[in-house]
């Protein structure tokens, strides 16, 4: 076997924009089946995105044994039901984030995975860009002198009254659909888990955050300012502070499409020092493509589904603090 044949469990839009079009361009994969409750809907998918197969019920995609693999964009509250489904039907599963509302869930999952032998991997894209790998061995190497604070955040205006992710019921929230982006960046740049949180939150009234602001407090005296909402302009940025430069990036968390981003390095005076443009990549695909080799080569994912676990703990860990008012620790 030299592809992956993929699934795709519901009709979502990102399936259809993003995802789909990355499966058809990866060298080791084939967007092939596609699952709705609604057969007519499947099958009318399936036509636009060039899929062979469609199914009225989820359960028969993933009876289908030429589905190796399935990519799962439901509502957040369906993440873990369909994703351990898939592993008892032995499928290996690319899972949107966030993995699970909770931390046990997403050791349930991770459990159920590792009993049936397969690979399980949140959907975080944007590690898979040079840019995340560009500005990390930057830090490491120093030049910008100590880190010591990462200031990072996602949000954009959701002005549709009646989309899911105004649903408490269904997983809903700025801190699940966007929040977790940021917070999985700390994590990334420091390569450490925090040890504490403090946050503040809005609540909209459907009950979901629309608005939250966290500090995360990491080994080595590293602080990360984090926040995220549905009520602010869009903004996907991350400014790492040293203490003799600054590295700013302003599309941080989609860098995909066919140019270069760049990232920004000022000096102490916020002059710029150097602008660093990156080769063109689409990094769903490179997503795709390290997931599908893993699954063929039954070699290590590039990020284990243990991270996610980690990330659900400080999602946890902000909504306890921003509830209570006290500072929740971790380590």
């Amino acid at each position: 076997m030299s592809t992956i044949k993929w699934g795709i469990l519901s009709t979502a839009r990102h399936a259809a924009n993003t995802v789909i079009p990355a499966i058809h361009a990866a060298r080791n994969a084939q967007a092939y089946a596609v699952a709705s409750r609604d057969a007519g809907r499947a099958r009318q998918f399936a036509e636009e995105t060039g899929l062979s197969a469609s199914y009225g019920s989820y359960e028969d995609l993933l009876a289908d044994p030429q589905v190796d693999a399935v990519y799962i964009p439901l509502p957040n509250n369906l993440h873990k039901e369909w994703s351990i489904k898939a592993a008892q039907a032995g499928k290996h599963v690319l899972c949107e984030k966030p993995l699970a509302l909770n931390a046990a869930e997403a050791q349930e999952m991770v459990d159920a995975f590792q009993a049936a032998g397969r690979k399980l991997a949140e959907a975080f894209q944007w590690r898979h860009h040079a840019q995340g790998e560009r500005v990390y061995q930057m830090v490491r190497q120093g030049e910008i002198g100590e880190l010591r604070l990462i200031d990072a955040g996602f949000s954009f205006p959701l002005d549709r009254p009646d989309d899911i992710r105004w649903d408490p019921a269904l997983g809903g929230g700025s801190l699940y659909d966007v929040g977790c982006y940021p917070i999985s960046l700390a994590r990334y740049i420091t390569r450490a888990e925090p040890l504490s949180v403090t946050a503040h939150a809005r609540w909209a009234a459907s009950g979901v955050d629309d608005l939250v602001v966290a500090t995360l407090e990491f080994p080595g005296g590293v602080l990360a300012h984090i926040n995220c909402s549905f009520a602010l302009p869009l903004r996907r940025y991350f400014e790492l502070v040293g203490s003799e430069g600054t590295l700013y990036v302003n599309r941080a968390y989609n860098p995909t499409g066919n140019s270069g981003e760049e990232v920004l390095r000022y000096g102490p005076d916020r002059e710029v020092v150097q602008q660093i443009g990156l080769e063109s990549a689409n990094s769903y695909t490179l997503m795709i493509e390290d997931f599908s080799g893993s699954v063929l080569q039954d070699t290590e994912l590039l990020f284990p589904p243990e991270d996610a676990v980690f990330n659900m703990r400080v999602i946890d860990a902000i909504f306890e603090a921003a509830r209570t008012g006290a500072t929740v620790r971790l380590g």
